[in-house]
């Protein structure tokens, strides 16, 4: 069992259901007692504090919630941007808070509710469902914590619980508040709107270089070249080790003859069936064929068409009955069948075109066959060329060194940036996992030996940083035609920003807009019915929220969906929705507002018990976290 759980230590499964744990433990924060560090705490709430290195190992699981969200490693600057080292300190503050209530009104787990709640999560649960003790003690070494340690939180995040459903559980908004945003969010509008395009501000007469240089010298750090790094990588999957040489004539031939059905294409019959009520009248239909009556004749009798009683082409599998089945497959073609007892009643079968069975020789399929068995002998070697390959790189062996040795290629992206483009800013393609390879690569330094990264479909890509090109301010040269495109655009839209507020401020002094629309050569358009939470294809979320900004009659100039123009509207019409009580609001619409309000007597919670435990926070040993 553990051999198996060690082997599977690779595998993307793994990686989830570490990442499911992890996730667990963000709900309430890292316990104060859990980690032991540096004697200086970050925070202090009477007799419970917050180490060092708790605080880091939260700040270290939100940068990497935060990444994975956005789809890219965060730096940390970008990190400091988002605030997540005030988000962390404000969770573990509340924590602390939490848990130093705890203890001094004497809240506990009882040992048999601890284990239910371990019990009960699907992290340490095997095939059958059920607590597997060797999964929970695999799991937790994954992420170098005792078994203490994680029944420690577990019963702390148990007990915090209870704080909290004693304040919030149960709590459901008013009624009036519901019915309140059922009208806000049911409310329509008309609102009708003349498009504004490029055309009416263009051409746009060229800059001087004079103007385009000072353009350029105030926004130097948009045409920045970002750093880009030379990666090497090996891609360890089944296909990169499957050697078909090395499969017999003899194992194809096996393969081949076990697996006949798998390259035979069965015999198809186009079958047509006429249904009867009784055997007699089955029995007389098939007699009147024999002095001259036509199968068509008889469908004809019955006010059907050939096409009504047509079951199609069909192979013997696919024909349900097994009576009819069999008669069907012993008629010649055009025949008619005699009376044949189906499960539903008595029935004349004909058969109007057979396709016969067709076996594809083995030539057509040697190499297809050689190399499936290739690639499943290479799936049952993936591990152990995996293991040859890290004794390899531990023995000395250089990425290239350890791949030329187990006859791997080793690719090479020249440069890319974070982002995954290359210097002329065309997409790196055709890598495997790019978005990972991206994250790590870009957080290490150049040569160093990193860990590998799971493949979809039990696959491994290793790689190392070969060069670190820094970042860089471009020359003006380098970017001219770049920042003309760019001066000319902003230019344009300036201009037609400028042109829209004139022309608003027509329509505000009496023109109509089925004037300002006929001196432009536009077509006024109108829209009726717009939701305030709506993302309309022509106006545009922003549009959208610029029409219910203003009231009835009320105007406004907003930019296009599609970015390429503005719009000049005026809503003409308000409607109230006739329903605006609770019930007319969706279930999930409730449910978000009642969490909400849960939330806010939590926060007021929160507030209290930290003004009761004088919360304190000591910010130079928070620096000194985030310098381990």
């Amino acid at each position: 069992m553990l051999d198996s759980l060690r082997k599977a230590a690779t595998t993307w499964v793994v990686k989830l259901l570490l990442g499911i744990l992890v996730v667990s433990f963000a709900i309430w924060g890292i316990s104060g007692q859990m980690l032991t560090g540096s004697a200086s705490d970050v925070v202090t709430a009477g007799g419970t504090t917050v180490s060092a290195l708790d605080y880091r190992l939260a700040y270290d699981r939100r940068i990497a919630e935060l990444s994975q969200q956005l789809g890219m490693q965060l730096t940390r600057e970008q990190a400091v941007a988002f605030g997540v080292d005030e988000q962390v300190l404000s969770q573990l503050s509340a924590g602390a808070a939490l848990d130093e209530t705890a203890r001094e009104i004497g809240l506990g787990v009882s040992e048999q509710k601890l284990a239910e709640l371990t019990a009960a999560d699907p992290t340490f649960q095997g095939l059958d469902g059920r607590f597997d003790r060797n999964q929970f003690e695999f799991v937790l070494s994954r992420i170098g914590m005792r078994p203490e340690d994680y029944l420690r939180n577990r019963e702390q995040a148990a007990v915090r619980q209870q704080i909290v459903d004693g304040v919030a559980a149960g709590v459901s908004a008013p009624d009036t508040l519901l019915s309140s945003v059922a009208r806000y969010r049911g409310e329509d509008r008309t609102v009708e709107y003349v498009a504004l395009p490029r055309s009416l501000v263009e051409p746009i007469e060229p800059p001087t270089d004079e103007q385009l240089t000072s353009w350029f010298e105030e926004r130097k750090d948009q045409y920045a070249a970002p750093e880009f790094r030379k990666i090497d990588y090996v891609k360890l999957e089944a296909e990169d080790i499957a050697d078909p040489s090395a499969i017999a004539d003899e194992e194809v031939q096996q393969h081949y003859e076990s697996q006949r059905a798998q390259y035979t294409t069965p015999e198809r019959r186009t079958v047509e069936q006429i249904n009867f009520a009784s055997e007699d009248e089955a029995r007389t239909a098939r007699q009147s064929l024999n002095t001259g009556t036509t199968f068509e004749q008889l469908v004809e009798q019955q006010g059907r068409k050939l096409e009504d009683v047509r079951l199609g082409s069909l192979t013997r599998s696919e024909i349900a009955d097994q009576a009819i089945a069999d008669a069907a497959f012993s008629l010649v073609e055009s025949q008619v069948s005699d009376v044949v007892q189906g499960a539903f009643g008595p029935v004349l079968l004909r058969v109007t075109e057979i396709i016969p069975e067709k076996v594809t020789p083995l030539e057509e399929v040697r190499d297809q066959i050689r190399q499936q068995l290739a690639l499943g002998e290479a799936n049952r070697l993936l591990l152990d060329t995996y293991d040859q390959y890290e004794d390899a790189r531990a023995g000395g062996d250089t990425l290239q060194e350890a791949a030329e040795r187990l006859r791997l290629s080793v690719r090479t992206i020249e440069a890319v940036d974070r982002e995954g483009r290359r210097p002329d800013g065309t997409p790196v393609e055709d890598v495997p996992n790019l978005a990972a390879l991206l994250n790590e690569a870009f957080e290490t330094e150049v040569g160093v030996e990193n860990p590998p990264i799971n493949l979809s479909g039990n696959g491994f890509l290793f790689y190392e940083v070969a060069e670190i090109m820094p970042a860089r301010a471009r020359e003006f040269a380098e970017v001219r035609d770049r920042v003309l495109a760019d001066w000319t655009n902003a230019e344009a839209a300036a201009r037609l920003e400028s042109r829209a507020r004139e022309l608003e401020e027509q329509l505000k002094g009496g023109k109509t807009l089925d004037q300002i629309a006929t001196e432009l050569g536009q077509q006024k358009a109108v829209k009726r019915g717009v939701k305030r939470e709506a993302n309309d294809a022509d106006l545009g979320r922003a549009g959208v929220e610029a029409v219910f900004g203003v009231a009835k009659g009320g105007t406004g100039t907003v930019a296009n969906a599609a970015g390429d123009g503005r719009l000049l509207f005026q809503v003409t019409e308000v409607f109230e929705p006739a329903a605006t009580t609770a019930e007319s609001l969706p279930e999930d619409v409730r449910n978000a507002i009642s969490q909400g309000l849960e939330n806010e007597l939590l926060n007021q919670l929160v507030g209290r018990l930290q003004a009761e435990h004088e919360v304190i926070v000591n910010r130079t040993a928070l620096q000194q976290a985030l310098t381990f």
